[in-house]
């Protein structure tokens, strides 16, 4: 690759949620750029595989996650009206709690603030419109009918297979870590080397591994597993129309999933970060106190689905920073490298607009968001973003 007028030879490493939306907008922006993957866009190991994520505004106070969630969801749509099969799928989500907290406030006033749809919902109304779900206890619930499920894997391979017909290079290769004293080229476990004028390194639970001084455990790689179960043949309360996404953060934890999308099952997962995992070798088999601890959930919130057999389970990982906000942030040493990770169990949704600022960051065109600085994650976690 070289520069052609102000066009710059860009490198981004890692073709998920984020690098792969990085890799558009600079695209966009008129610059050479080489996306590259060690493995197929997506891959089952990847934090942007599997079949289905969460795509909402409802971040109780914290605006900055809910003005992205908003202004990434045209992108999504429009990806998805050019893909060949839906990426969006709309129907809402549904948060509910047993208790009205501040969290819960907070997110009706910022969706106010910002002119956004949500409705309020008494357990009456609730049960009257959502009666597939047993609401007992439930003291409130939101509603963002704007909102719905977004397709992952589909998603990033669509907006990969965009990225190469518009232009950009999609190459495979696992990326060594990168040293010395300015960084101009990276190296390929094969030995190609591909040299840039920048750099992004999207790699999720990876960047620990390709920077482990500069950011080790301040991002730390969790097993978590998601379960999908069957509704009887014939059954239409779990589908897309009449089923929501959810999250249910009753008692202070936090369970979500989706409604039956392709009849892939009806997905259930639980929130609370697993144990520390090797993205690489960690085991891929769902475990039976997971699976014992989804059932006993599903059993008492969806009692239709008492009995209903597995039809499908993931192991998969999130990568969260120490207090769950994203990293985007230059290299403290290299000043044509950006860093961008930390978007596990929340990031997926964002990937637009972390793409459009991390695009714009690094050429110093967008202000630096402290919370998305190095200087704010440590060692010692503590998530603050749900």
């Amino acid at each position: 690759m070289s520069a052609v007028g102000n066009a710059e030879r860009i490198v981004v490493v890692g073709a998920g949620a984020f690098g792969a939306w990085t890799a558009h907008h600079l695209h966009q922006r008129g610059h050479r750029v080489a996306l590259v993957e060690a493995h197929s866009p997506a891959h089952s190991r990847a934090s942007s595989g599997g079949e289905s994520r969460l795509i909402r505004a409802g971040y109780g106070r914290d605006a900055i996650y809910t003005r992205m969630a908003w202004d990434s969801l045209p992108q999504w749509k429009a990806l998805s009206d050019q893909a060949g099969l839906p990426i969006f799928i709309p129907g809402g989500v549904l948060f509910f709690s047993n208790v009205r907290d501040d969290y819960f406030d907070g997110a009706v006033e910022v969706h106010r603030e910002l002119g956004l749809p949500i409705e309020e919902l008494g357990r009456a109304e609730l049960q009257r419109r959502f009666p597939m779900i047993d609401f007992d206890g439930v003291a409130v619930g939101l509603h963002e009918p704007g909102f719905g499920v977004l397709m992952a894997r589909r998603a990033v391979q669509a907006l990969v297979e965009r990225f190469v017909r518009d232009g950009g290079t999609f190459l495979e290769g696992a990326v060594e870590p990168p040293a010395g004293d300015r960084l101009d080229t990276i190296r390929l476990a094969g030995g190609e080397r591909i040299s840039g004028d920048r750099f992004v390194f999207a790699a999720g639970p990876w960047l620990p591994k390709l920077f482990p001084d500069v950011i080790g455990a301040r991002i730390r790689p969790t097993r978590q597993e998601v379960f999908y179960f069957a509704a009887r043949a014939g059954e239409n309360d779990f589908s897309p129309a009449a089923l929501p996404g959810w999250a249910d953060f009753s008692t202070g934890d936090l369970f979500y999933g989706t409604p039956d999308i392709e009849g892939r099952g009806v997905k259930f997962a639980h929130d609370a970060h697993g144990p520390p995992v090797d993205p690489d070798t960690q085991d891929r088999r769902p475990s039976d106190s997971a699976l014992a601890e989804v059932i006993s959930f599903r059993d008492r919130r969806f009692p239709e689905l008492r009995g209903a057999p597995l039809i499908g389970a993931e192991v998969c990982q999130y990568e969260n920073s120490s207090n769950g906000d994203f990293l985007i942030d230059l290299h403290p040493r290299w000043d044509n490298v950006l860093l961008v990770g930390g978007g596990s169990g929340h990031g997926f949704k964002h990937g637009p607009e972390v793409g459009r600022y991390a695009a714009a960051r690094l050429f110093g065109s967008a202000d630096p968001e402290p919370r998305f600085s190095l200087a704010t994650k440590s060692e010692t976690h503590q998530r603050e973003v749900h």
